[in-house]
């Protein structure tokens, strides 16, 4: 039930809280279209009229100067060199269009009719200093939606005493790929629709009719506050960022409070919960959590996520923030350190969209020692036998800059961290290593190319090619000393970046095996361009594998696929609309370490072996089949006892689930309506990672010591035994062999 809407992808790390002259009017626009043929329409129209007309925004001089700054620095700094012209111009009417009302809930189709005199002129107007047609159009929005809200909230008590919750009808998942409403009739049907949905979701999540027309009533007159606090630079901010998207979805433009909160982001200054936000339509959304930071520590938090509301403490009032601005919702969220912040939260993964989950959180800071790199071993029984693997997991690519340029003997380093967990391991006689990227989100690019260097003498990592399609080479210092005993790499889907970097070079040298799930698919770089009037995050190049293939959209494909939670249908770089292409460049000749491809297909013979009938792998690949059921809907029944029983089949579904991993583990078995036992989250340990089990283990000694006693333990990582199974059917083939 994930709906994919075309978002403002302005990316903020909540982590340590992250001369141009005006030209005249284009002359190819009658000049009396914006103000006279659309303007009129809208003091005329019932549909959109307000008792007091709004005051309608115009663009300023700062404004007009800074769009054309914008558009000189994409087409002279942008990697694709892409040009401004009429296909460009369609695009971005488009694009515009479906950031303002992604739901097509607002406009008709004689909005649309009347805006199309706009379509190819836009890229004209950017040029010549006219930025009137996106004016229009965004003042054309705030009143319909004002006067939807208004109207709604009025009428609030009779809507929802209308509606009929047994008749068998539908409301369109994928809305923007509906057609825009033919007229005022066919609008109000969807708000209908929408308001029965929500209605209903609220039902289904216990709240009563009180409970429900005071939520809504909030909700919707906070909503209705927000859109008559739009401004000129609100309107600007969405255009502009209409257009930059075209170019690419890390292209963005941050205006002078969103580049301020940008640059406290980079400086990692203040205290937040550590994780990364993005705006989808007008919910705010969880992209991924930053590795040991305080959501990530406190474990409910999830990617996908959408966060509804804010409040402050632990029992503070809840702050509806639907419908807010990115950056004020990251306002309300970040504070002070050791302050707690209540976060009401609809989960993706809930067969019910409208029910809510508060999650508590204590603001802190993210220590560097905490994202350091770490070592475990873990005792395999492997063939009757058991085996040492060591297991070096990374969740970023770090480096102190301050203290490597002050010369500091100990300064702390992605690569300098991993020599001596690799001396530590061999210490242990471990027969092989397991790099855990998980979850690893990139860093420097620095040390992805010294720590390639620890596992392959010497040697290219990644190339990088500029606008100009001049390519060039990032490789490590030769090291006779490399760590040669055999590894695999175990990645996901929240992979990106330089994890893509690094595991694409050890698939390339045939240096380990790769392991885990697709990556995310990052691969371009971005730098942040000073404007007169905020900033331009923009994409000025690209990686590619010594292959000579590109880690973006791609990302890197396993040796060997494990399932995986994470739905690459909503968490992914192709999952982005304008995403920059797949391709190659040529490659580069470099040596092969070992055979690892030739291993592939007997590897993967004995992986299906093994875990046809392991516990732990049934009961993932069974939760994701029961979500993919979910997100493949299209339609969401408005029948409420349609919906009772998809709910009721769906919790005995899961129970089922859960309850024949748990005899298969040797607990007992949980009934459908029991409160969750102290063990239960840590049946999920193994989906998620072995940092995921230390923390549920920590909430072990708060159990009875005999109920320790009389059930085993079940917190093991699926994904990180069966990697290092595999690894160790790796080392005996090639034994084997030789």
């Amino acid at each position: 039930m994930f709906k994919k809407q075309l978002s403002l992808r302005i990316w903020l790390t909540l982590l340590l809280l992250f001369p141009i002259s005006v030209t005249q009017a284009f002359s190819s626009v009658p000049d009396d279209l914006p103000n006279s043929a659309l303007n009129s329409q809208a003091e005329t129209d019932t549909e959109t009229a307000l008792e007091k007309p709004l005051e309608a925004l115009k663009p300023s001089i700062r404004q007009i100067r800074t769009a054309e700054e914008i558009l000189l620095k994409l087409q002279r700094r942008h990697y694709t060199q892409r040009q401004f012209d009429d296909e460009l111009s369609s695009a971005l009417f488009d694009n515009y269009l479906k950031r303002l009302d992604p739901s097509k809930s607002y406009f008709s189709q004689k909005d649309i009719n009347e805006f199309e005199a706009y379509r190819l002129i836009l890229d004209d107007g950017i040029r010549r200093g006219n930025l009137t047609p996106s004016f229009t159009i965004f003042n054309r929005y705030r009143e319909k939606l004002i006067a939807h809200l208004e109207s709604l909230i009025a009428e609030l008590p009779e809507r929802i005493a209308a509606l009929d919750f047994t008749l068998d009808e539908n409301l369109t998942l994928e809305a923007e790929d509906q057609p825009w409403a033919a007229d005022k009739n066919e609008l109000a049907d969807r708000a209908r629709k929408s308001l029965k949905n929500t209605t209903l979701g609220l039902m289904l999540a216990d709240k009563d009719e009180d409970a429900i027309l005071e939520t809504l009533s909030k909700r919707y007159s906070n909503q209705l506050q927000r859109i008559k606090q739009l401004n000129a630079e609100d309107a600007f901010q969405i255009y502009i960022n209409s257009l930059t998207g075209l170019y690419d979805p890390h292209t963005n433009y941050l205006s002078p409070r969103t580049s301020e909160n940008f640059s406290i982001n980079m400086r990692l200054s203040l205290e937040g919960i550590g994780a990364v936000l993005r705006r989808d339509g007008e919910h705010t959304v969880v992209e991924r959590l930053i590795t040991a930071g305080p959501a990530d520590k406190q474990g409910e938090l999830q990617p996908a996520d959408k966060i509804i509301a804010v409040a402050q403490g632990s029992d503070g009032e809840r702050v509806d923030v639907i419908g807010w601005r990115l950056d004020e919702v990251v306002g309300l969220i970040r504070g002070k350190k050791d302050t707690t912040v209540t976060l009401e939260v609809l989960s993706e993964m809930s067969v019910n969209p409208d029910e809510s989950k508060l999650i508590k959180i204590v603001r802190n800071t993210v220590k560097l020692e905490e994202q350091a790199a770490q070592q475990s071993v873990l005792d395999i029984y492997h063939n009757d036998e058991v085996h040492k693997i060591g297991v070096i997991s990374i969740p970023t690519f770090y480096i102190d800059f301050e203290g490597s340029r002050n010369g500091d003997a100990d300064y702390k380093s992605t690569t300098r961290d991993v020599r001596k967990l690799l001396a530590e391991l061999e210490e242990e006689n471990v027969e092989g290593i397991v790099i855990d990227l998980r979850g690893n989100g990139g860093g420097s690019l620095q040390e992805v190319n010294q720590l390639t260097g620890l596992f392959v003498e010497r040697g290219a990592v990644v190339q990088i090619r500029a606008p100009n399609g001049r390519v060039a080479r990032q490789s490590n210092y030769p090291n006779p000393n490399y760590y040669k005993k055999p590894i695999a790499v175990l990645i996901d889907r929240l992979s990106a970046s330089a994890s893509e970097i690094f595991a694409g070079a050890i698939q390339d040298y045939e240096r380990g095996l790769i392991v885990g799930s697709q990556s995310f698919g990052k691969g371009t770089v971005q730098q942040l361009a000073d404007l007169s009037h905020g900033s331009l995050k923009l994409t000025e190049a690209k990686f590619y594998r010594i292959s000579g293939g590109s880690t973006q959209h791609k990302g890197v494909i396993p040796d060997i696929v494990l399932p995986s939670l994470y739905d690459s249908q909503e968490i992914g770089e192709d999952t982005l609309d304008f995403a920059l292409n797949w391709d190659t460049v040529e490659p580069i000749r470099h040596r092969n370490y070992g055979n690892y491809s030739a291993l592939i297909d007997t590897l993967t013979t004995q992986h299906k072996a093994r875990i046809a009938d392991d516990p732990d792998y049934i009961y993932l690949t069974e939760q994701i089949a029961l979500n993919d059921k979910y997100a493949d809907m299209t339609e969401l029944s408005l029948n409420e006892a349609v919906r009772r029983s998809i709910i009721d089949n769906d919790a005995e579904a899961r129970n089922a689930i859960e309850n024949t991993h748990r005899l298969a583990k040797g607990l007992p078995i949980k009934e459908l309506n029991d409160e969750a036992s102290s063990d239960e989250d840590s049946l999920t340990a193994g989906i998620d990672s072995a940092e995921t089990s230390e923390k549920s283990a920590a909430n072990e000694t708060e159990k009875d010591e005999e109920e320790e006693k009389d059930e085993p333990d079940p917190r093991t990582d699926f994904l990180l035994t069966e990697t290092s199974h595999i690894l160790l059917d790796a080392i005996q083939l090639m034994k084997s062999a030789n």
